[in-house]
């Protein structure tokens, strides 16, 4: 059991150590020397329980990505349109609140190794699960739900990165909370116009 507990803080440890090196300098200066001088953890260790950098990389990624984490059904007593609007706020909010998400956004424009393909497609999956699921209990097309929340949820990830570089988006002054609250209200009516359509 202690053994248990000592491994769960030491991964801890791990998964804090990548999130502020990414925060400080990006990814692309995660290493193994980086990581187990900054953290107090041996290399061994960090291969013991992850496999690799990236194995930790992967692991960090499932704990903060939205679309990874988010629930993949839809329960039937939740108010689909409710649903969906809390989905794309959450997108919103996290990334607004996680500026290493943001930064993951940002390298994987730039990025195409294997780490990145494999994210893609985990997130490409969790995406098509729940574009699926709502247009299986909707009766909308597939393709049109995919188009809408395609629309959005790239509006969303955009202005986010765009408002670490930038301020102001079509008069919307992107550090002010109001801006944000209205880019949720403009989501929300993008989202009830579709629905009743």
């Amino acid at each position: 059991m202690v053994a248990e507990r000592n491994r769960e803080a030491t991964e801890k440890r791990l998964l804090d150590t990548v999130s502020e090196i990414i925060a400080e300098n990006g990814f692309e200066t995660i290493g193994v020397n980086a990581i187990a001088n900054r953290s107090g953890v041996s290399k061994i260790l960090i291969y013991r329980y992850f496999g690799s950098v990236e194995g930790l990389l992967t692991a960090y990624m499932h704990q903060n990505d939205f679309w990874i984490n988010y629930p993949k059904f839809i329960s039937e007593e939740d108010n689909l349109q409710d649903f969906v609007k809390r989905m794309f706020h959450g997108q919103l909010r996290q990334l607004r609140d996680k500026p290493t998400l943001r930064r993951l956004y940002r390298w994987e424009l730039s990025s195409n190794n294997s780490f990145i393909v494999k994210l893609r497609k985990q997130r490409e999956k969790a995406g098509i699960d729940l574009i699926n699921e709502v247009s299986r209990i909707s009766g909308r097309n597939r393709d049109e739900v995919a188009s809408v929340a395609t629309i959005i949820s790239a509006s969303i990830a955009y202005l986010m990165m765009f408002s670490d570089v930038c301020s102001e988006y079509n008069g919307l002054q992107l550090n002010e909370d109001k801006a944000w609250k209205s880019i949720e209200d403009g989501i929300d009516e993008m989202v009830d116009k579709f629905f009743t359509n």
